[in-house]
């Protein structure tokens, strides 16, 4: 079977920026999707239409393909003060480095990289980590096969606990560890 418009994929896969492996999935974990729903980028689908489970892919994608250049009005600063609750600020939480979740007015999150943190300011950046780089990917197609109508209506991923006909687990709101021991708090 041929990967086209929403058939399950799954893939294992290399993504290497620079020449670090900043992502991997295997074989025994592949990624799932499906194929023209728009859950991956637009071009890492495009590469990989039409092949069959057992074909290889090696792919480049530019920063226009990938995640855009760096948007230099993505990166704001903004007062110490904003980050503290009663009075503290916890410990740790605003690390260089750091990717946190800001919210903004109408409730929308958004993850921000800590930049610096100054005596009275963070500067974050508000752009996506791989901005402005070079995505080689390199992989294989494990699985292609057909989607069911509740994978077409609910989508696929998430907790192992969810999967499957139990509906009584809901979307969101899966804690899945390293391990794969999963706790739903919706049942």
């Amino acid at each position: 079977m041929q990967i086209s418009k929403n058939k399950v994929v799954s893939l294992s896969y290399q993504l290497t920026v620079d020449g670090d492996v900043v992502d991997k999935a295997t074989p025994q974990k592949p990624l799932s999707f499906i194929f023209g729903k728009g859950m991956l980028l637009p071009k890492f689908e495009a590469n990989i239409e039409s092949k069959r489970a057992g074909d290889a892919f090696k792919f480049t994608l530019t920063p226009d393909e990938g995640y855009g250049e760096v948007d230099e009005n993505g990166i704001n600063e903004f007062p110490l003060d904003a980050f503290m609750v009663d009075g503290q600020l916890e410990e740790g939480l605003l690390t260089e480095g750091a990717v946190i979740p800001m919210q903004d007015d109408a409730g929308n999150v958004f993850n921000a990289t800590v930049l610096e943190v100054r005596e009275n300011s963070v500067e974050l950046d508000f752009n996506h980590p791989l901005a402005g780089m070079e995505l080689n990917f390199e992989g294989s197609i494990v699985e292609v096969r057909d989607a069911t109508e509740k994978e077409l209506a609910k989508g696929i991923g998430g907790c192992s606990c969810c999967d499957g006909d139990d509906d009584s687990c809901c979307d969101d709101g899966c804690d899945c560890g390293e391990d794969d021991e999963c706790s739903c708090e919706c049942r």
